[in-house]
């Protein structure tokens, strides 16, 4: 019995050493993936809709002069903002650090057609509003890098 025990406990220690996760999460770390998460998803949902031009026609005249006027760089960093944002949240539950990467193509994005809106009708809420959760969302990847909840 003492030589099973002896084994079990040495080979726990061993297998130890081939994690990949050395720091176990905080709870705080999960709920602002999955807020990430449906916020990124709640942003593709927009891009998708905007792309039916009958759906363009019922919003508001703001958004429609923003959507009618818009370049296709401007369209493709939305796209690149919002669906980089969404794999990036999905890679920071697995706990992936490639999600750094993603949140910092989003927050490329972000910057872009943030820029593009100031340009057009100036500061408007929506789209400084998702800046800042693009670099809030960068921001706390590169933390939980730092923490060793991803690898």
């Amino acid at each position: 019995m003492k030589t099973i025990c002896f084994i079990k406990h040495h080979l726990k220690i061993s297998l130890q050493g081939f994690s990949t996760m050395s720091q176990k999460p905080t709870i705080l770390f999960w709920v602002v993936a999955i807020v990430s998460l449906l916020w990124n998803l709640l942003g593709c949902w927009n891009y998708i809709i905007q792309q039916d031009p009958l759906v363009v026609a019922n919003m508001s005249e703001v958004y429609q002069f923003i959507i009618e006027n818009r370049p296709t760089w401007a369209t493709a960093a939305f796209a690149v903002s919002v669906f980089g944002g969404a794999v990036g949240s999905i890679l920071l539950l697995l706990r992936r650090k490639t999600a750094t990467g993603l949140f910092t193509l989003s927050l490329l994005g972000s910057t872009a057609i943030t820029y593009f809106t100031y340009r057009v009708i100036g500061l408007y809420p929506a789209t400084v509003s998702a800046f800042i959760m693009a670099f809030a969302m960068l921001l706390f990847s590169k933390i939980s890098e730092r923490r060793e909840w991803i690898n």
